[in-house]
């Protein structure tokens, strides 16, 4: 029955949240999503949530899913460890490029998701945070 769950089963916050950021990111940012949940081959842990494009830029995007009421905000969670892991993964992907095919830009953005309480509790709230500081200034991934 696992593949009766995948087509029925609702799904995960995060799951959804993830949703909800890659169509708020088409509709109100005219981003073009190229991945979601993109998983390096070297390293299955190391994983994009979003990989897009904003203009000519590749934006890795972190997408963190939080109840409303939630004590620690989504973009409060990206600690240290969390910004080497998409370091990482954000240099694996990078790596798969045709040199080519790799942009002259990219940067990393955080999308939260605020689901509310409760059935009838209203719209999630989505907060875009553009160029976080993940990526050094002269960061290029692996040529």
């Amino acid at each position: 029955f696992s593949w009766w769950h995948r087509l029925f089963a609702p799904p995960d916050a995060g799951t959804y949240g993830e949703q909800l950021a890659a169509r708020w990111l088409r509709r109100e940012k005219r981003f073009h999503i190229l991945v979601r949940n993109w998983r390096s081959p070297r390293d299955r842990r190391d994983e994009l949530d979003l990989v897009c494009r904003d203009g000519e830029v590749l934006v890795f995007v972190e997408v963190k899913t939080r109840a409303a009421a939630a004590l620690v905000q989504g973009y409060d969670a990206i600690d240290e460890r969390k910004r080497r892991v998409l370091r990482r993964a954000a240099e694996a992907y990078l790596a798969g490029l045709r040199p080519a095919d790799r942009p002259r830009t990219l940067r990393c953005d955080v999308v939260e998701v605020a689901l509310p309480a409760g059935p009838r509790g209203g719209q999630p709230e989505i907060r875009h945070f553009e160029n976080v500081p993940l990526f050094g200034k002269h960061f290029r991934g692996r040529d």
